[in-house]
């Protein structure tokens, strides 16, 4: 078990690492090229004053139209893309980790509210597991890889709060916690995970798009 632990957290973590990096260079990439090849006229009305209106009015929560009419699923959507950026990142033990293997430590979130948040993304992904299941509309456009994606993101947060908590075999745990982190990093290239990497530039797209071309607003 000893040396599972020392190959998740050694090489692996590294292969993880270089599939993210590399991964999302080639996806920006392919991307820019898609964008240049089948629309020309992308890059040519970018405008950045536009863009970071959008960008700005859809990080807002109940800004947009769209928020206001279904209060829930934004409260429930933002609780859980902020928790999601946080938590990985200013974990303590994460914190920790970087200190120890790269020698340089940064601020760290409060253990309790640590804990708080990584009980708020399982409490989502479940939200959008029944939302996918009793929504008809949402269903019809579900496919085995959202199925597969929300999985990716649960079971971190799911081992990560158990190997805290102490259910379960520790160890086990914390491999499993470890394990499931790195697929989730290698995947967001190479899944709908990506909109994390495009989501500004999609976004300024649509807000370049409306504000210099229709003169209206996309929020």
């Amino acid at each position: 078990m000893h040396q599972v632990y020392g190959f998740v957290v050694g090489p692996l973590a590294w292969i993880a690492f270089a599939v993210f990096v590399l991964g999302s260079i080639w996806k920006m990439y392919t991307m820019y090229r898609s964008a240049k090849t089948r629309d020309g006229q992308v890059l040519a009305y970018w405008n950045l004053k536009y863009a970071l209106r959008s960008i700005i009015h859809w990080s807002v929560p109940f800004w947009p139209v769209n928020s206001r009419r279904h209060p829930f699923m934004t409260i429930v959507s933002f609780t859980f893309h902020i928790c999601l950026v946080l938590v990985p990142v200013f974990l303590l033990a994460h914190v920790m980790l970087w200190d120890y293997y790269h020698g340089f430590r940064f601020w760290s979130l409060p253990e309790g509210a640590a804990d708080v948040m990584t009980f708020l993304v399982i409490l989502a992904c479940l939200v959008f597991a029944v939302r996918r299941i009793l929504l008809r509309e949402v269903r019809y456009v579900t496919s085995a890889m959202d199925w597969a994606v929300l999985a990716i993101v649960f079971l971190p947060f799911l081992t990560g709060f158990l190997a805290y908590h102490q259910i379960g075999p520790y160890r086990v745990m914390i491999i499993l916690h470890i394990l499931f982190g790195e697929i989730m990093l290698a995947a967001i290239p190479f899944t709908r995970l990506s909109h994390m990497l495009l989501s500004p530039f999609s976004r300024g797209y649509i807000g370049s798009e409306f504000g210099g071309v229709r003169k209206a607003k996309d929020w």
